[in-house]
């Protein structure tokens, strides 16, 4: 089980944005440096965080990004999904059926409870956790970040 790197990058550039907390925000060219990744790579990242709102973007000699909401109003979970989507989704089952025309094993199916199970562990995590948690500058709870009741999905 992976988490992508466009998951991992995105959240970083949003965690690097957030700590900058500059009014102007950072530019690609400035969150590429500071990641280390190509600038096609961060702008087709921005591109999607943006149009997911989490970031707003402002044009010309003093524009760059800027985050869309306060840190602890972007929860992990969405960002994940606006980049990547969920590890186990229920459609799954239905799109993967091989040459059938569903799953062979759509009434007895001992894997998908089991998918379902890690799903929601992953949730329970990834949805109580927040931008704001990830911040450098809050050390003590970066290390122990701690699972918070998520509301239902």
């Amino acid at each position: 089980m992976k988490f992508s790197a466009q998951e991992e990058y995105g959240l970083r550039c949003l965690v690097a944005i957030a700590e900058r907390n500059s009014p102007s925000g950072l530019t690609i060219p400035e969150l590429s440096r500071i990641e280390g990744l190509s600038q096609p790579h961060v702008a087709k990242m921005m591109a999607l965080l943006r149009k997911a709102g989490f970031v707003r973007s402002t044009r010309g000699q003093l524009g760059g990004y800027t985050l869309a909401r306060d840190p602890e109003r972007i929860v992990v979970g969405e960002v994940l999904e606006a980049l990547g989507g969920r590890l186990y989704e229920p459609a799954f089952c239905e799109r993967h059926a091989g040459t059938l025309e569903s799953c062979a094993h759509v009434g007895s199916c001992s894997l998908r409870p089991l998918w379902e199970r890690i799903q929601s562990a992953i949730d329970t995590v990834v949805y109580s956790v927040t931008l704001r948690d990830l911040m450098t500058d809050r050390p003590e709870e970066r290390q122990t970040i701690q699972v918070r009741p998520s509301v239902e999905r």
